[in-house]
C-alpha cells in the first residue's frame, strides 16, 4: 500500500499544481522555460504513475475487503464507463459540443471512471486508489471553473458530425476495452 500512496501523492501532487501553486507554476515556466517545465513535469507523472501502478498491483494481492458490492454494480459501472470514455474522446475530437458544453469533459471523464470503479470494487487498494481519484477530480474541476470565469474563457462552440463522431470514438473504445483490452491490461473482466 505504501507504493500505491506514494504513487498517488506524486501523481496526482504533479497534477494540482494548478489548483495550490498557479502563480509559483507560472513563475517557475518563465524562470526554466516551458520545454523544461513539460519535461520535469513529464518525468515526475511517469514517475507517480508507475509507482501507483505497480503499488496498486501489489495492494490488490493482499486482497483487504472492505466490502462486496452486489453484481448489478459491475453493470452499471459498465455503463458509467461509456460514458467516461465519451467524454475522454471529447478532449481530442476538436470542435465537439460535449467539450464547448462542459469545458473540461476529461476532468469529468476522471470523475465517472473513479465513481464507477468505486461502485464496483470494495478492497482497500480500490478504495484508496479510486477515492483518491475522485476526490482529485471533483477539487480540479472546480478549479478549473474558477481559472475560467477568472480568465472569461468562452469555448468554441461544437457542431453535430464532430460530436456523433466522437461518441462513435467513445463507444469504439468502451467496447475494445469490454471486449478483452481491460481483461488484458488489468486482469479483471468488467462483467464477469
Amino acid at each position: 500500500m505504501t507504493y500505491l500512496v506514494l504513487g498517488l501523492i506524486i501523481f496526482l501532487g504533479v497534477h494540482s499544481l494548478r489548483i495550490v501553486a498557479e502563480p509559483w507554476r507560472v513563475r517557475t515556466i518563465a524562470r526554466i522555460g516551458e520545454n523544461p517545465w513539460k519535461g520535469i513535469y513529464s518525468l515526475l507523472s511517469i514517475a507517480g504513475f508507475v509507482l501507483l501502478v505497480w503499488g496498486y498491483g501489489q495492494a490488490r494481492q493482499q486482497g483487504v475487503v472492505l466490502f462486496e458490492p452486489p453484481l448489478f454494480m459491475r453493470y452499471l459501472a459498465g455503463l458509467l464507463m461509456l460514458i467516461s470514455l465519451v467524454l475522454l474522446a471529447a478532449v481530442y475530437v476538436p470542435g465537439n459540443l460535449i467539450k464547448a458544453r462542459l469545458g473540461h469533459p476529461m476532468i469529468i471523464g476522471v470523475k465517472v471512471w473513479a465513481f464507477a470503479h468505486l461502485l464496483a470494487n470494495g478492497r482497500l487498494a480500490d478504495v484508496v486508489l479510486f477515492g483518491a481519484f475522485l476526490a482529485w477530480a471533483i477539487v480540479d474541476f472546480i478549479a478549473a471553473r474558477k481559472r475560467d470565469r477568472a480568465a472569461g474563457t468562452v469555448y468554441p462552440q461544437g457542431d453535430e458530425l464532430r460530436t456523433v463522431l466522437t461518441v462513435v470514438a467513445g463507444v469504439v473504445v468502451w467496447a475494445v476495452f469490454v471486449a478483452g483490452l481491460h481483461q488484458w491490461l488489468i486482469g479483471v473482466s468488467p462483467f464477469v
